[in-house]
């Protein structure tokens, strides 16, 4: 029996997953919900998303592509989220913990609920009552634009049933896609949503003059951070070095396609928050992540002294260079 896919979200990571799907040999359908009708209309007639990786072709049935998120949620076995975090709840609006009642849904979503300071994970198994075994997460180390370019890459499938990890893995891989294995939805959740963290500091080290000296150590001190945090949260078995956390932060901190990086830089450099978001006209993941991070370390108390850096510089509207410079203390 062929796989039926919903992928929600329009954005270029969701572009990127839909060429995977597309380029993978497995029988499948797959549909796409996004609400942009006008960017419907355009991939329909011209098989291009007008707003994200326009050149990727889009290979879907015209008839597949829609606004109307139960009718796509309904027709598929495997959805897979991918809105910013921020707007997770207003996109399943419409949606009923019965609509999703034995399918397996997937986050590529690497953000925080802000309304509930839960994973994607959390939030579905709580809110609409899915057992852990059909939530899965996708993480990198894997970025958008090269997935477009069919540069070889490698995406980890996460979930506590490693079958249904297996399973679903073998709809992605393409001769440009490799997949890892893991059970650990958790971790590599809260690793993603860190490593955006980091990689903003990174990008306001770099904006206030910091050079790739410092950046390492920045990046050796942001891995034992996700380290001491993931074992608090979630103390299992698990290799931080492995590409789903060491990996993920690398290429996100140092990438140029990095958009958290990006912000980051524009703080550094003077930006305000607002003209940074403005001029971006993307959702830098990392802003958001920083306070529902912040709120939730209060009930942990894991030592964390970049992210608290990036909180104070983005929230408390200190200064970067000094924030910056009491930093420079606190590492090793």
């Amino acid at each position: 029996m062929s796989a039926k896919i919903a992928m929600i979200g329009g954005g270029s990571w969701a572009t990127a997953i839909i060429k995977m799907l597309s380029d993978n040999e497995s029988e499948k359908e797959v549909f796409w919900w996004m609400r942009n009708e006008e960017a419907i209309d355009h991939i329909k007639n011209y098989k291009h998303n007008p707003n994200y990786l326009s050149a990727v072709e889009i290979k879907l049935k015209p008839e597949n592509v829609s606004s109307d998120i139960v009718q796509i949620i309904a027709e598929a076995d495997f959805i897979i989220l991918n809105v910013p975090a921020a707007f997770l709840r207003d996109s399943l609006k419409d949606i009923t913990p019965a609509q999703l009642k034995g399918k397996k849904v997937i986050s590529a979503i690497k953000g925080i609920v802000p309304e509930d300071n839960l994973i994607i994970g959390e939030f579905l198994h709580q809110k609409y009552e899915l057992p852990y075994e059909d939530i899965l997460v996708i993480s990198g180390p894997c970025h958008a634009e090269e997935v477009a370019l069919e540069k070889l890459s490698y995406v980890t499938i996460a979930c506590t049933e490693v079958n249904n990890a297996n399973v679903f893995s073998r709809l992605l891989q393409t001769r440009y896609i490799k997949t890892n294995i893991s059970d650990d939805i958790f971790g590599t959740e809260y690793a993603a949503v860190l490593k955006n963290i980091y990689a903003v500091a990174s990008g306001i080290c770099h904006g206030v003059g910091y050079g790739d000296n410092f950046q390492a150590v920045l990046i050796s001190n942001a891995i034992r951070e996700i380290k001491r945090f993931v074992d608090a949260v979630h103390p299992i078995e698990r290799d931080i070095n492995e590409s789903a956390y060491l990996g993920d932060l690398m290429v996100t901190a140092y990438s140029q396609f990095s958009r958290n990086r990006t912000f980051g830089n524009m703080i550094g450099k003077g930006y305000t928050v607002k003209s940074a978001q403005l001029e971006m006209n993307m959702i830098a993941e990392g802003y958001y992540a920083a306070s529902s991070m912040h709120r939730i370390n209060q009930k942990y108390g894991v030592e964390m002294p970049i992210c608290e850096a990036v909180y104070q510089i983005l929230y408390e509207r200190k200064s970067p260079y000094a924030e910056m410079k009491l930093l420079t203390e606190k590492l090793t």
